[in-house]
């Protein structure tokens, strides 16, 4: 069983009203420390199967207006003796699959310091960009798919994605702007170090791979839909982040690369199809993710935040919908008989 172990340093009067809590959403084990020197009292709590979110929330009401808290989540390996198993009916399939999606899912604040992390721009972010785009130009101009495959494996495109559409579904400004912010600039960075280099090298551009990325079709939309998708889920879920950033950058950097090597060469013709496939790429990634997060039931706390909360998802979807219905409507129309 997977525990984790809450730290809850609060003031002196509320010290029932926690424990009270923790006993009520069934902590496996409650400890109460000595009073610390600056008036408050360390109460450890022991989890293991309960929905984390719901406990979390329930401490921060109980706290309620009182001043100088706070919660702090640590892992926990291994729990000795562990949780004892009381004897009861054999659970119906229901409840079975209502515990593992209980298990599966994360809380709020686990997970907003997780994609935080993701959406950082700083040197290290700018140069993994550096590096995975390098990488990408060399192997679309030399057409070799393992150099490409190479670069997505440290393009760093996967955290900045993920935690705008989780900024928006709990209407966190701040985080919307910094993933947005780290987001366009990892995109034009990709695209300026592209076309900087093919105007150093004179570039192949009938090159079989960058000629792929130069037109947008429906797989590619659906590509890039279940790479959000998958993005989303490997936050909530606990799978690959590697294996799925590598989806993501699939959907991203080759069509920037692209995009910034026709530009350099002077073919706006194929130019135009690449800057078409990036952006419904990332509107699919972005309305992907942004669907997951609803779907999972991942929200702001307080009832006041759940508005700009509705009305940020609202915004994100809308547009990534308009944006992917316009580009729908251009391929259904290059398609159709002349």
């Amino acid at each position: 069983m997977a525990f984790k172990l809450i730290e809850v340093a609060t003031p002196e009067e509320r010290v029932r009203a926690i424990i009270a809590v923790a006993e009520e959403m069934k902590a496996a084990d409650i400890q109460t420390g000595p009073a610390l020197d600056d008036g408050r009292r360390l109460i450890r709590l022991l989890v293991g199967e309960v929905d984390r979110q719901a406990l979390i929330d329930r401490l921060q009401a109980a706290l309620g207006k009182s001043e100088n808290w706070r919660i702090v989540l640590l892992p926990t390996d291994t729990a000795i003796p562990g949780e004892p198993e009381p004897e009861k009916a054999p659970p119906k399939k229901e409840d079975e699959e209502a515990k593992k999606a209980e298990r599966a899912r994360a809380s709020r604040e686990e997970l907003y310091h997780l994609v935080e992390n993701g959406a950082r721009l700083d040197g290290n972010f700018i140069l993994l960009v550096f590096l995975s785009t390098v990488v990408a130009t060399v192997g679309l101009e030399q057409n070799n798919v393992a150099v490409v495959i190479g670069a997505m494996v440290i393009a760093p495109l996967l955290g900045p994605n993920v935690a705008f559409a989780f900024a928006a579904a709990i209407g966190a400004e701040s985080l919307m702007l910094s993933a947005a912010r780290a987001s366009i600039f990892g995109v034009v960075l990709a695209i300026a170090i592209a076309a900087g280099l093919a105007l150093l090298v004179a570039p192949n551009v009938a090159s079989p791979e960058l000629i792929a990325r130069t037109s947008l079709d429906y797989a590619d939309i659906v590509l890039a839909i279940a790479s959000g998708a998958a993005a989303a889920l490997s936050v909530t879920t606990g799978l690959s982040s590697t294996l799925v950033g590598v989806m993501v950058a699939v959907a991203l950097l080759p069509p920037a690369a692209t995009l910034g090597i026709m530009l350099a060469a002077r073919r706006l013709d194929l130019a135009a199809g690449a800057a078409m496939l990036l952006g419904a790429n990332i509107a699919s990634v972005n309305l992907a993710a942004q669907l997951v997060f609803v779907a999972k039931g991942v929200r702001p706390r307080l009832w006041r935040e759940r508005r700009n909360a509705r009305m940020a998802v609202a915004i994100n979807v809308t547009t990534s919908v308009l944006l992917l219905v316009a580009l729908i409507a251009l391929i259904a129309l290059r398609h159709s008989p002349s």
